[in-house]
């Protein structure tokens, strides 16, 4: 069955490597019948989810980490809400950054003194509706950071769903300083997204992984690969420019504070 270019994937063409293993992930997941709502164009949603969770929580970077930083997506929810329990400061954004301020911070006491449950402040309404608008600048330090994948390896690659948000946060972060070399980066998804490292397609922007949850494990990667610690505006698409608000306004600024 053929499918529509929003069930091939919404940005589709970019990398046509990336495009096949996401393809390939997606209809797993759905041969399967392990997603939770719709697979395609998307971070998956996974039976087990909340395991996952579960199992990052156990590593000792989460543990003692003050600030968390998670992606919007509805496969993470279930780590926002054991952040918020565990007293984290959680710090996510804008779903598709579409708005002209990109990011959110949830205090689980300001939360509490609110009478606000974690459990709804953790979805994507809830932060919108009760989470504090902030800028990048004003993000404070990040001691732990969930980004959401389409497939990984246990090598530590990642591939997304292709949008290139989360590798232009992360680099944008670490511009800043709010994000070092030494910050870990993990993502949740299901056993069925664990693909040979050699499937994974590495860009000079991607950021590697040091933990992956499943449902089934906790693997940590070991990686070593550079980092990227800063972002290369020349390779920033012209449609991000055009669908992130405030992206123009921010190249601008961070520019600007260069010697």
């Amino acid at each position: 069955m053929s499918r529509s270019i929003t069930e091939q994937g919404r940005w589709a063409g970019r990398n046509p490597g990336k495009d096949v293993i996401r393809h390939a992930i997606w209809h797993a997941l759905e041969q399967a019948g392990v997603n939770v709502g719709p697979a395609w164009s998307m971070i998956p949603n996974f039976a087990g989810a909340d395991v996952a969770a579960w199992r990052l929580a156990q590593t000792q970077a989460w543990q003692t980490a003050r600030t968390v930083k998670t992606n919007p997506d509805h496969a993470q929810t279930p780590i926002r809400i054991r952040a918020l329990y565990d007293g984290k400061i959680v710090y996510t954004p804008v779903p598709y950054l579409t708005k002209d301020f990109p990011y959110l911070r949830l205090d689980p006491q300001v939360l509490l003194a609110r009478d606000i449950s974690f459990e709804l402040a953790a979805t994507a309404q809830g932060f919108m509706a009760h989470g504090q608008r902030m800028e990048f600048a004003d993000v404070e330090p990040l001691d732990f950071c969930v980004v959401g994948s389409v497939a990984v390896s246990r090598a530590g690659g990642r591939t997304g769903k292709g949008a290139g948000f989360a590798d232009l946060e992360t680099a944008i972060f670490r511009e800043l300083g709010t994000v070092t070399a030494s910050t870990p980066m993990a993502t949740t998804v299901h056993s069925l997204q664990l693909v040979d490292d050699s499937q994974i397609v590495i860009e000079s922007h991607d950021s590697p992984l040091d933990f992956v949850a499943t449902e089934a494990e906790l693997i940590t990667t070991g990686n070593v690969m550079a980092r990227p610690m800063g972002v290369d505006w020349a390779k920033v698409r012209a449609d991000q420019f055009e669908t992130i608000p405030f992206l123009t306004r921010l190249r601008d600024q961070m520019q600007a504070r260069q010697p």
